[in-house]
């Protein structure tokens, strides 16, 4: 089934890595996982314009909240989002807590700890690795992996995104972190004379990104090779932007670590190549 050309145009636009990384999955799962990330790109657009577009988020959650109560909507993103919902058995709760923390984001601008962040990403993240396990069929087993996966990333997302993010006027990155450095600022004209502080607090987030990540890694043993194929590449091109970063902490000022088209591409033959070779579904270590 073809991928409606509005989902198409605002997946490719949203995520370089994740749309690259998505079309090798199978055409029938494809669709889903573009029909999945237009509708939570469509809500996450609303947030992070500057200014925020208020108005034009609630209308988008009021559309989504009547069309989920009559089954009817002229939005294409959400009548697609709404079909996939019956058709993989979506828990609403779990769109209300993408939608609740998406809202969060009009309103909160920093996290003072760790515990505070996670509540926000359950809703921001991990509910995004819930979907994409009823999307692939999983078993609740591997939910809890699944959750880890989505929160691994958006962290990665943090620690690269801290100065787009200042632009916001979001600070995401726990302030307890900071301050066990002596710091109270992200701004980089503090940092100015704070630079190995600074490297530190950056490097203690990063290996924060790797624990996860590496719990992520043991729900792999869920997924057939066929679909573990794209979601290893992108978090392999995570992981890659994590070393960069970790090797040169100021570089996130300087500019945004994203990898290249041909990058993702070459990775995810590599992955299809080392599945194939070894008679994978993985244990995680195999292909490196």
């Amino acid at each position: 089934m073809p991928v409606d050309p509005v989902i198409y145009r605002i997946f490719k636009q949203g995520s370089m890595t994740y749309f690259n990384s998505a079309l090798f999955f199978p055409p029938e799962v494809r669709t889903n996982v573009f029909k999945l990330y237009a509708f939570l790109r469509k809500a996450d657009d609303f947030v992070d314009r500057v200014p925020p577009d208020v108005k034009g988020f609630y209308e988008f959650r009021r559309e989504y909240e009547k069309a989920e109560s009559s089954g009817e909507t002229k939005d294409v993103v959400i009548k697609n989002f709404l079909d996939l919902s019956r058709e993989r058995n979506f828990d609403t709760r779990w769109v209300m807590a993408f939608l609740d923390a998406m809202e969060m984001d009009l309103y909160k601008k920093t996290y003072s700890t760790l515990d505070e962040l996670l509540h926000y990403m359950y809703g921001s993240a991990e509910v995004v690795g819930l979907f994409m396990a009823r999307i692939l069929g999983l078993s609740e087993e591997s939910f809890i992996y699944a959750r880890h996966q989505g929160r691994a990333m958006q962290y990665i997302n943090f620690i690269r995104d801290v100065q787009e993010d200042l632009e916001l006027g979001r600070q995401y990155l726990p302030l307890e972190d900071l301050r066990r450095y002596g710091l109270n600022s992200l701004d980089p004209k503090y940092f100015s004379q704070r630079r190995e502080a600074f490297s530190r607090f950056i490097r203690e987030q990063i290996k924060r990104y790797l624990e996860w990540q590496r719990f992520a890694e043991r729900g792999y043993i869920y997924i057939p090779y066929r679909y573990l194929i794209p979601i290893k590449t992108a978090s392999d091109m995570y992981k890659d932007t994590a070393k960069i970063i970790y090797r040169n902490p100021w570089i996130v000022f300087q500019r945004k670590v994203k990898p290249q088209r041909s990058q993702i591409v070459y990775k995810a033959y590599a992955n299809l190549v080392c599945a194939i070779r070894y008679k994978l579904p993985w244990g995680a270590a195999s292909c490196t």
